[in-house]
């Protein structure tokens, strides 16, 4: 067989559902042999997009996204999503088209070294130069992509050897589970929990991909501890579990209210340093820590452990319980994170202010949404209100980029999402600078049957950078800029489009864009003057805010 069929058929044999992308020259013989596959190819707008799409498919499903980009341009397109995926640890595997080795040598038409370009944004990056190499080349891409901690893997696979023939075939899965902590570690984690007077929880993202829902609640049944997630991690423990405090991982003022200046021990459950860096929670190195990771502690001098228990999330969790003899009911740690955030949604869930205020844009959104139903947020200002205020009872349900934080995914992600979950509704927020990066997707989606609702915060500016430079210079600077009629622009597509014009109309037009099975665009104004109050409320904002 030829070598792209081979190519396919490792594909097939990782059980490869959908693969987004866009055709090229240099990729002719591999998008042809996927006409012969069960495999569903999405033609995106941009390679852009088709990165974000596997990012978020990725992210959700645990399993590796696939895109596909031709050489050159078509490969530097995908870097961001490529870069986004790695560092929030979603598994991805790309891959690019690339010239004919006989012409790599030297100076050619659309020629790029791209395994050195890939190579800081992956886990793997490598050229296939032999046609037998195949199955080992894409074997070890998924593998290295799904492992713990999970990420991108990248295939540079030249035209030429493409065209080869092979008598090769794929090579099958390993299995392989997760291990557990040392007995002995376990019980000395138990004995510094029961010294504790003040335990807390800081979960992360790797709880979420550990499925450690249900054995962080038990915990929490047992021993009253308060627990903080981060961004990534929202829904991994319920709001409505007394014991949680909120999110965490934003602004200073999380020091105190998230309740780390009372903590004498920090249970760190699935966290990785990238989500709140520690220097912030821990500035003067007192905490003790107990590390309950799949992998060994990234080296930090506000991060080093007392013990860490490396495996299986989840079960050492659980045995770390249920070895502490008396079970913690007591905390001095105040609940001062849960509670202004409740008084602050409730304080504006009938606000009739105009343009909206982000509080009730959230309150319809979360009252119009299912606890199943998927929000993708895309970055700006309107992140620090979906990751401080938007409730979610189940994981994955609010997804947040926040390592690499690439504005622009909110569109196309939520097309993977609806892709991936079809049964559930959509929704991706974002605002109106990060809808315009990757609003042609919008023909993607209707293109390939995904309904989905796209909530656009409209301040026609970079609002987040201009709040920003507002606080540190009294000024603004080159952040203005002119929307077209989104409406009008939904419309174009062959999609709806709604203009809400007070603040009574966002909850009924929501609930009507849910049941949709079109795209529905909503162009919602929003007053970010209430920035200023959500940090003032809830301590200093950072300086590092992604823009």
């Amino acid at each position: 067989m030829k070598a792209a069929e081979l190519f396919v058929k490792c594909l097939e044999n990782e059980s490869v559902e959908y693969i987004f992308g866009i055709p090229g020259e240099e990729n002719l013989d591999l998008t042809d042999a996927l006409l012969d596959s069960d495999i569903k190819f999405i033609t995106t707008r941009h390679e852009q997009g088709a990165a974000f799409m596997a990012d978020v498919y990725g992210r959700i499903t645990g399993k590796p996204g696939v895109c596909l980009s031709t050489l050159g341009p078509g490969a530097t397109n995908l870097v961001t999503g490529v870069a986004d995926a790695n560092m929030d640890n979603a598994p991805l595997v790309a891959i690019a088209g690339q010239a004919a080795t006989t012409r790599m040598h030297k100076e050619s038409h659309q020629v790029v070294d791209l395994v050195s370009m890939f190579k800081p944004i992956t886990k793997y990056a490598t050229q296939v130069l032999e046609p037998e190499t195949i199955p080992e080349v894409v074997r070890k891409a998924f593998k290295l992509a799904q492992a713990e901690k999970p990420g991108a893997s990248f295939i540079d696979l030249p035209e030429n050897i493409c065209e080869m023939d092979t008598d090769e075939l794929p090579l099958p899965d390993s299995i392989n589970r997760l291990t557990f902590a040392d007995r002995k570690l376990i019980q000395q984690a138990a004995e510094l929990l029961q010294k504790a007077k003040n335990p807390l929880l800081l979960v992360g993202n790797g709880a979420v991909r550990a499925r450690a829902t249900k054995h962080i609640e038990a915990f929490l049944e047992r021993h009253k501890i308060p627990v903080v997630n981060t961004f990534m991690a929202k829904g991994v423990i319920p709001f409505s579990n007394p014991m949680a405090m909120g999110t965490a991982g934003l602004q200073k003022g999380d020091y105190e209210n998230g309740g780390f200046e009372k903590a004498d021990l920090v249970i760190c459950v699935g966290f990785d340093m990238v989500e709140y860096h520690p220097h912030l929670w821990n500035p003067n190195r007192e905490h003790e820590i107990i590390h309950i990771d799949t992998k060994k502690a990234e080296v930090d001098n506000s991060y080093t452990p007392n013990i860490e228990l490396i495996g299986n999330i989840g079960p050492n969790l659980r045995a770390l319980g249920e070895a502490v003899e008396k079970p913690i009911l007591n905390t001095n740690i105040q609940f001062k994170l849960r509670e202004a955030l409740v008084s602050e949604m409730n304080r504006n869930r009938k606000s009739d202010a105009w343009p909206m205020l982000p509080q009730k844009i959230i309150w319809d959104l979360r009252t119009a949404m299912q606890s199943n139903d998927i929000a993708i947020s895309d970055v700006g200002a309107h992140k620090m209100w979906m990751a401080r205020t938007f409730r979610c009872d189940e994981p994955n349900t609010c997804i947040i980029s926040n390592g690499f934080a690439g504005m622009g995914i909110a569109v196309p992600g939520a097309i993977a999402a609806k892709l991936a979950n079809p049964e559930k509704a959509i929704v991706a927020v974002t605002g109106d600078a990060g809808f315009m990066m990757n609003s042609q997707e919008i023909e993607t989606a209707l293109r390939c049957n995904a309904p989905i609702v796209i909530l656009i915060w409209n301040d026609s500016q970079y609002g987040l950078i201009e709040w920003k430079q507002q606080r540190r210079f009294g000024r603004s600077a080159y952040i203005d800029f002119k929307n077209p009629d989104f409406v009008a622009y939904a419309k174009s597509f062959g999609a709806e489009g709604v203009r809400i014009e007070s603040a009574d109309q966002l909850l009924p037009v929501l609930e009507k864009a849910l049941k949709n099975d079109t795209v529905t665009v909503i162009d919602c104004p929003v007053d970010y003057s209430e920035n200023d109050r959500l940090t003032e409320l809830l301590g200093n904002v950072l300086s590092e805010i992604e823009d």
